[in-house]
């Protein structure tokens, strides 16, 4: 079905749940909160997709996503326990975990257009104007998602400031 060979099934849904999990903390929290039940589920599975992504990808470029994907994933879950819990790190936090949010969403667009329907999936060309559009349509929402972000984050700093 859709062409995926038994290691791309395992790819495809080991990954799936970090897409809910992520929009329901960006709903919740407005960002990935990696210290919470959500947070762990969003490590795992976007932990599961990035590393199973070398063993289906076909196009170099997909190796460059896994890469970055875990890079961003593991600077985000990490920085708080290298620099401390500051608000440096809830900065490279926020921004590296929105970053592997994205990079997880640019694939799956792509795949399911290139896929879907079966047999007669949207698009057939990587240079096609619906998927090159959904990709910038991404791109957009990142770069105003994080515009968001940093806003919201630099007003709760201001906040706590004002209170002590």
């Amino acid at each position: 079905m859709f062409g995926i060979s038994p290691l791309g099934w395992v790819h495809t849904l080991g990954s799936l749940p970090a897409i809910p999990v992520a929009l329901y903390m960006f709903a919740r929290h407005g960002r990935i909160v990696p210290r919470s039940v959500p947070g762990s589920i969003y490590f795992v599975s976007m932990l599961v997709g990035a590393v199973t992504a070398f063993l289906v990808a076909h196009q170099p470029i997909s190796y460059v996503i896994g890469g970055l994907t875990l890079l961003f994933l593991l600077a985000g879950y990490g920085v708080e326990r290298i620099v401390g819990p500051t608000r440096l790190a809830r900065y490279v936090e926020t921004i590296c975990l929105s970053v592997s949010a994205f990079l997880l969403m640019l694939p799956t667009i792509t795949e399911v257009l290139r896929r879907v329907p079966d047999g007669h999936p949207f698009v057939t060309d990587l240079k096609s104007p619906l998927l090159l559009g959904a990709q910038g349509g991404l791109l957009v929402i990142l770069v105003f998602g994080l515009a968001a972000q940093i806003i919201h984050l630099a007003r709760q700093g201001r906040t706590t400031v004002n209170h002590n």
